[in-house]
């Protein structure tokens, strides 16, 4: 036996699909979310800034410290003290 072809019906393009969220808002109301974004989004990269810049002080002040720190300085002395006898 033959197999039948069957032709599905294709949806209309604009006609049936539902309608989205940006549809349904206004474009001030879409101007005002983009905005707001933009306003969070440059909030978290300056934080996620002055944290980095916190951490690296630290690192530095954590350093200065051990560069006063004479024990510290004798343990990772790589001189070979036998050549300057």
């Amino acid at each position: 036996m033959a197999k039948k072809k069957t032709q599905g019906t294709r949806p209309a393009p604009a006609a049936d699909k539902p309608a989205t969220l940006k549809d349904l808002l206004g474009e001030t109301t879409i101007a005002k979310l983009k905005e707001q974004a933009a306003a969070l989004q440059q909030e978290e990269d300056q934080r996620k800034e002055e944290a980095r810049l916190k951490a690296e002080q630290a690192r530095k002040a954590e350093q200065k410290r051990l560069d006063n720190d004479f024990e510290h300085l004798l343990k990772n002395s790589s001189m070979d003290w036998k050549k300057f006898k």
